[in-house]
């Protein structure tokens, strides 16, 4: 088989799970039916990807790809004023929180304990460009201001995560008593910058 063709089918399975993930969720991902998808032998993803990790892996990196896309495109070029960066922020989270909504299997796939604990996943090439992103808007949305937008960053970040993970489940619209994250977005991000308008 040439080079070209095995990258062929190698791309193939992992577009085959990237759709199974979108429309059955990540607990349907196993070998044999990504195989399937794919149109090829329930043992072809083996060669290509030595553990079943490997695969996930591969798969949640297209998450990870699609999430910056969309990020960055809400973004845009990065702000240099504090309320620009703000404003910034605040698209962010908006994508953020949208994604992991409408893209629930992919989402829980792309933070999956076994996935970034293997290491498999190249955190410095999937999540650390967006939290870099992150620690950068902080940076600018509160110059000079304690703790370091690194620290700012990090708990907004694990803020986010917990305002979509509970959102997803339902059980924040009932302890919020909203069924608009919107206005906890704001809170999350009051909380981590201060209010608009205010001095920091």
């Amino acid at each position: 088989m040439s080079e070209e063709t095995e990258a062929g089918l190698r791309g193939r399975l992992i577009d085959a799970g990237v759709e199974l993930v979108h429309t059955e969720g990540a607990q349907a991902l196993s070998l044999r039916e990504i195989a399937r998808r794919a149109g090829v032998s329930h043992g072809a993803p083996r060669r290509y990807f030595p553990t079943h990790l490997d695969l996930l892996s591969a798969i949640a990196r297209e998450g990870f790809a699609e999430l910056a896309a969309c990020i960055t495109a809400a973004v845009g070029e990065e702000a240099e004023t504090r309320d620009g960066a703000r404003a910034q922020l605040d698209a962010l989270a908006r994508v953020h929180l949208d994604f992991a909504l409408t893209r629930r299997g992919m989402y829980e796939l792309m933070f999956r304990h076994d996935l970034l604990e293997s290491g498999r996943l190249g955190l410095r090439e999937t999540s650390l460009p967006l939290f870099d992103l992150l620690g950068r808007l902080v940076a600018r949305a509160r110059p000079g201001a304690a703790p370091e937008p690194t620290v700012v960053a990090a708990a907004l970040w694990a803020n986010l995560h917990g305002i979509a993970q509970l959102w997803a489940w339902g059980s924040l619209q009932l302890a919020a008593r909203t069924d608009d994250a919107a206005p906890l977005l704001r809170a999350a991000l009051d909380a981590h910058l201060g209010p608009v308008g205010r001095e920091r």
